[in-house]
């Protein structure tokens, strides 16, 4: 979700210096060469011509901040958008699209996420809620203190970490990839080079 920079927030909201940009073909991973995800890096960042995919190839899980979006052929992936791209409570479309032969997934998590230190932006989320949605105060402060810390994302990159390895262990013949897109250059950087054995 779109957030507005805060001077003060720290860097766990923003890409990391260890993950790794794709500025050319020689970038992208060797474990993810020939694969739906160096097509996808290739496609959004190298301005790689399209082919045709005849079904989906590529789960993508991200954000649903509007300004998270990908240069993508049309049939070549599946896209869940969820605050933060948080996945839990999304595990049967995730199934749905394996079963239906996708083998590969990617975690898309960005900079300048909402949802990165949502729990100290009450104030802003109940007084919208009451203006915009036409909820009672009250009711807009259980439902904050309810749902926000199922929300709350402590550090960007860990948390697509956390949901890569989550769907691993569920999904174990399935590939799946952390990445990272920056908001302010609008491109993929990879957070791993390597697979797990």
């Amino acid at each position: 979700m779109q957030n507005t920079p805060d001077p003060a927030q720290n860097f766990a909201n923003q890409i990391p210096p260890t993950a790794i940009p794709v500025r050319s073909p020689d970038n992208i991973a060797p474990a993810y060469r020939d694969t739906p995800i160096a097509d996808l890096l290739a496609y959004h960042n190298l301005g790689a011509e399209f082919r045709e995919h005849p079904k989906p190839s590529l789960l993508i899980a991200t954000c649903m901040d509007y300004r998270v979006a990908f240069r993508l052929p049309t049939d070549f992936a599946y896209i869940i958008r969820a605050g933060g791209a948080n996945t839990r409570g999304l595990e049967f479309h995730i199934s749905a699209a394996v079963a239906n032969g996708v083998k590969t997934i990617c975690v898309i998590g960005h900079d300048q996420c909402a949802m990165c230190g949502v729990s100290s932006r009450k104030q802003p989320i109940v007084d919208g809620l009451v203006e915009h949605a036409g909820w009672e105060k009250l009711e807009a402060e259980h439902h904050f203190e309810d749902r926000a810390p199922l929300a709350e994302i402590n550090n960007v990159a860990e948390f697509v970490r956390s949901e890569v390895e989550r769907l691993r262990q569920q999904f174990p013949e399935v590939l799946v990839a952390p990445l990272l897109y920056s908001v302010t250059e609008r491109k993929l950087y990879q957070l791993e080079t390597t697979l797990p054995r």
